[in-house]
């Protein structure tokens, strides 16, 4: 395979004397086709939003959720009747689950044959598991039945919102694929969380690099784990990024609503085609 340096751009003032080699070529070639894109927010319409209340009465609202899936992916829940107090105190307690030194870590760590515990440093995955939550238990033992006590009621109120949202996106739905909405489940109905520990400082080059590391590390997953709703907690975060196959989407999200996106199971179950698509909070 041949390849050529492109020509010289036409405001160029200076003629090159010598061309690139093949080997310079191809390496700018995989230097940009393995750069992340700049997301642009200049020209981005805003961000779908629903009212949660108003779910039940509003037949426009019911469809803004599956417009939205289908076209940027994702929508923010508003007035979704979870306290904000509810919402930051997991938050709060998780704090001595991330200071569980990593030569303890070692029983409690995510694999092929347990999805829960700690993926990386940032990140712990919680789940309704009792020999799992004895294991954490034994490994941080005061800090962890606090944390999952919280955890389990922060959880039990994002699932009957999901179940409202799930509710409807089945009603939308043609009925060959309503009726097969009891493919999803089985033995893999239940809960997921995930819980990150961001940067506290976001002008530093370390968390700059950390951000970097967790779009890469995103996309790289891809949709590893099936799933039918995700439901973003975004306390504190800044900024909410969004890549499809249609691209990237970056925006705010407003205090307290929930940024909702649609997992494999749903979009397998759709006729009109739900993005497929990765998240990260920053």
């Amino acid at each position: 395979m041949d390849f050529h340096a492109p020509p010289p751009s036409p405001v160029a003032t200076a003629r090159r004397t010598s061309s690139l080699s093949n080997d310079d070529v191809f390496r700018r070639f995989l230097e940009t086709s393995l750069r992340l894109p700049n997301i642009n927010n200049n020209h981005q319409k805003p961000l779908p939003k629903v009212d949660f209340p108003s779910l039940g009465s509003d037949d426009a609202l019911r469809h803004v959720i599956s417009d939205s899936f289908a076209t940027v992916g994702c929508f923010q829940l508003l007035n979704h009747g979870i306290p904000l107090d509810v919402i930051a105190s997991p938050a709060e307690a998780s704090i001595s689950i991330f200071q569980v030194p990593p030569e303890k870590r070692g029983g409690v760590t995510r694999s092929a044959e347990s999805p829960w515990g700690f993926e990386e440093d940032d990140e712990f995955v919680w789940g309704r598991d009792k020999e799992f939550n004895l294991r954490m238990q034994q490994v941080s033992a005061a800090g962890y039945s606090n944390f999952n006590k919280k955890m389990e009621n922060l959880v039990a109120r994002i699932e009957k919102v999901a179940e409202k949202i799930l509710q409807v996106i089945f009603e939308d739905s043609p009925p060959k694929v309503a009726d097969s909405v009891e493919m999803i489940g089985g033995h893999e109905r239940g809960t997921v969380c995930s819980v990150y520990k961001h940067c506290s400082d976001k002008t530093s080059g370390q968390c700059a690099n950390s951000i970097n590391y967790d779009v890469i590390r995103m996309v790289m997953r891809g949709n590893r784990y099936s799933h039918c709703l995700c439901l973003h907690l975004c306390g504190g975060s800044s900024e909410f990024q969004v890549y499809s196959k249609k691209g990237w989407l970056s925006f705010f999200p407003e205090k307290g609503a929930l940024v909702i996106t649609a997992g494999d199971q749903t979009q397998v179950l759709s006729i009109s085609g739900f993005c497929t698509l990765f998240e990260q909070r920053k």
